[in-house]
């Protein structure tokens, strides 16, 4: 499959039979070249599938369920889960600490504030708030709220979650099809009287949790850029050049596994039953059209797992921030922003109102731009957070005008370049674990998982340069690693 250059960063992939507007592609060549077949497949199935006007894939692209992870999808009448994936509202976020790299050059300061987060902050398939000493618990009333409502100033009081924190949110709340809470409230007690998810207690108890496979906690050491135009960003973000932050990845742990795992099986059996054929028979592919009450309990159910996301992931910095100010007291510390790259959101594109699936991929919002009025992004364009790998560091980036080409979207991060079984055959533990001594990085782990190896994902750097060379998103700051809190557990979400 051919994939027709424009410019240095951006290509195409045109349609069979000149079937429609082509699917962007952005990357340098060095990226294009190495797109897996599978990728571009799944790209072309996407693009074809019912009311899909736009399909973009970014650099990090690779395989995924239905979908390519790394892909932009945009449809304005058909909702489709694969395009979000099984992990809803998977995310990023970033605390920024006002303690100077200095005070944790030593080890075991290092090694204390690991273990304090680790205390605090399960990890691993299946663990929750009772499996560590200083959780901080989550009864099932305020979890109820917290699944829908989301960061509200309730759910926030209630848990210890500095309220302002949602001001500094993609999306702090998430209502139901019908723009209530009431339609999310209605949709969990029939979840829960039906026994679709017969252990929410347990899920809740996940609240302030990373999981495992490729999701992790990261002290980073905060690197302005010196162009002089990335200054006022880097101010308005609360970014703080020579200091300590803490990058966070996870998403809506086992409850929002199970309400996407459900969905996926309840609109299979529709599309049987209604004798319907699976866009390119691929049943990963599914759709509601939008209206329909399968489209309205789809979006009930995305909405309630992306809320206990967003709860989960200002929790994990609440405590984050307290571990913290047990090692190195005084301590003080900002959330400089929470931002999804698995979900779905209704958005206007050439002003017209679609449903933007963004599959392992992130919104990039400039400065100027409507949606931002209000906010305290809306000069300067919002946060945009994308991890690489700890070797090769992580980035702070703000969305440029050329995103418009992109449906206002960039990558999510690195993207894999190897699946976890070859990187499993193909890397050498010793090597991994020696280029983290190398680099002075430290882990909870006594081995880093192989398969989360540096080396198992794309060249990180060349990945900006296809952002930055097709003129979507620009750098504000980079992220040094000092260690890493991770799980060699398979994800459970």
């Amino acid at each position: 499959m051919n994939i027709h250059k424009t410019d240095e960063a951006l290509g195409f992939i045109p349609l069979p039979n000149d079937s429609g507007k082509p699917i962007t592609v952005v990357g340098t060549d060095a990226i294009r070249d190495h797109f897996d077949s599978t990728c571009l497949q799944q790209a072309v199935n996407s693009r074809l599938a019912p009311g899909v006007t736009d399909v973009i894939l970014n650099p990090d692209g690779h395989a995924g369920y239905g979908a390519p992870v790394g892909c932009v999808m945009v449809s304005p009448t058909h909702i489709y889960p694969g395009p979000v994936g099984v992990d809803i509202k998977c995310s990023m976020s970033l605390l920024q600490l006002d303690i100077p790299e200095d005070a944790i050059v030593d080890k075991k300061v290092r090694r204390a504030l690991i273990n304090a987060i680790i205390e605090r902050t399960p990890t691993g398939a299946g663990r929750g708030q009772r499996t560590v000493k200083k959780s901080r618990r989550v009864d099932q009333s305020t979890g109820v709220l917290a699944v829908t409502e989301g960061a509200t100033a309730r759910v926030c009081e209630a848990l210890g979650i500095p309220p302002e924190w949602a001001t500094r949110c993609e999306d702090s709340t998430h209502h139901g099809h019908d723009g209530t809470y009431d339609a999310l409230r209605s949709r969990l007690d029939f979840i829960l009287a039906s026994g679709l998810v017969r252990n929410f207690a347990s899920k809740i108890e996940q609240l302030g949790s990373y999981g495992g496979g490729n999701h992790f906690g990261e002290c980073e050491i905060t690197r302005l850029s010196d162009r002089p135009s990335m200054l006022a960003a880097a101010d308005t973000f609360g970014l703080k050049d020579g200091h300590v932050s803490f990058l966070s990845h996870c998403g809506s742990r086992g409850l929002g596994n199970l309400l996407a795992q459900g969905q996926f099986k309840d609109l299979e059996h529709k599309f049987r039953q209604w004798a319907t054929p699976f866009p390119a028979g691929d049943k990963q592919l599914v759709y509601a059209p939008l209206g329909t009450p399968e489209a309205d309990a789809y979006l009930d159910d995305m909405a309630i797992g992306a809320n206990f996301a967003t709860v989960n992931h200002l929790l994990i910095n609440a405590l984050v921030l307290e571990a913290f100010q047990e090692v190195l007291p005084g301590a003080q510390g900002n959330l400089v922003y929470f931002i999804s790259h698995n979900i779905a959101r209704e958005e206007v594109l050439d002003g017209k109102k679609a449903w933007v699936h963004r599959k392992g991929a992130t919104r990039a919002i400039p400065g100027g731009h409507f949606s931002l009025a209000g906010t305290p992004f809306a000069e300067t364009g919002h946060p945009i957070l994308l991890p690489g790998n700890p070797r090769d560091g992580s980035v702070v980036m703000v969305a440029k005008g050329g995103a418009e080409r992109t449906a206002w979207s960039v990558n999510h991060g690195a993207g894999r370049q190897m699946g976890r079984k070859h990187a499993a055959r193909t890397l050498d533990q010793k090597s991994v674990d020696a280029d983290f001594d190398a680099s002075d990085i430290l882990t909870n782990c006594r081995q880093y998982p192989i398969d989360e190896a540096p080396d198992a994902y794309k060249n990180f750097p060349e990945v900006l340069r296809s952002v930055e060379a097709a003129g979507l998103a620009e750098t504000v700051a980079k992220l040094q690693a000092r260690f890493v809190i991770k799980d060699s557990a398979e994800a459970d979400d």
